[in-house]
């Protein structure tokens, strides 16, 4: 079916893939404000917010950010949240750091803190912690994440923290046990969802990596795309790809509002 529908269309490869390379990406607005903020967070050695629905491309962005740090001044230590305890989380950060055995959490924590300051230290180079799905995160851990910032004495900002996640993230940083962790905050972004004008912009822009020049989406198409999305970008790539899917079927090299109501009732 994949391969069908790209041969109708002319299309080099698969039509609004998540896999993409970075220079595919496309730098929408809140990109660009989610680096200002990583830049200024990154700056203090401090925690940085990002919040966004279900499909709003957060993790998209952030990896787009990222890319942009230069791999010979920057070590990412990149975690995808579970709702475990802080044993766990210390054991993905442990993981992530390649160091083998865990051991008990005083040990762990030790060991963590150890690699970090040699990559500080030693390689000379910046550690930055991003911990995606953020708000999966139990509560008793916002309690006690903030402790493995601290190097000497809480004097140096060795591990600014980037935490990304729905929305209800804000609302576990509001309890009191939080507070700790939460006082770190210097930078909060959201990503918002796309407008009717950049919907069309990213639709285009989607076309355009698998090699077609033209908009094969009507106006109403994109109507649909965008109202049938809530302007998220997940689902706006299920319904843009199965969209045109239905087109082809049809033997039709333009997509319409019905292909789009077509595809709409495959996903969820």
């Amino acid at each position: 079916m994949s391969a069908s529908y790209r041969t109708f269309f002319g299309m080099t490869k698969e039509a609004f893939d998540t896999d993409l390379s970075m220079k595919d990406i496309l730098e929408t607005q809140d990109i660009v404000s989610i680096k200002q903020s990583l830049d200024f967070t990154l700056q203090l050695g401090a925690v940085g917010l990002i919040t966004g629905e279900v499909g709003s491309g957060k993790s998209t962005a952030l990896r787009y950010v990222l890319s942009r740090l230069h791999p010979s001044e920057y070590k990412t230590i990149w975690i995808t949240a579970c709702s475990g305890s802080i044993l766990e989380f210390y054991r993905l950060m442990i993981s992530e750091l390649q160091m083998g055995e865990t051991g008990c959490k005083a040990v762990m924590i030790r060991n963590i803190r150890k690699a970090i300051r040699e990559t500080v230290l030693e390689k000379k180079m910046k550690v930055v912690l991003v911990v995606d799905e953020a708000s999966l995160i139990r509560l008793e851990v916002f309690a006690e994440l903030h402790t493995i910032t601290q190097f000497e004495q809480d004097s140096k900002p060795w591990l600014p923290i980037i935490l990304a996640g729905r929305s209800n993230l804000i609302d576990k940083l509001m309890y009191q046990t939080s507070r700790p962790l939460a006082s770190r905050i210097v930078s909060r972004s959201h990503m918002e969802q796309l407008s009717r004008q950049e919907m069309e912009q990213y639709l285009l822009h989607h076309l355009s990596i698998t090699g077609i020049k033209t908009n094969l989406f009507e106006d109403t198409a994109i109507t649909a795309v965008h109202q049938g999305s809530g302007g998220l970008l997940r689902k706006a790539n299920h319904l843009a790809r199965g969209a045109l899917v239905a087109a082809a079927r049809d033997k039709s090299m333009i997509v319409n509002a019905d292909h789009v109501r077509l595809a709409s009732t495959e996903i969820f």
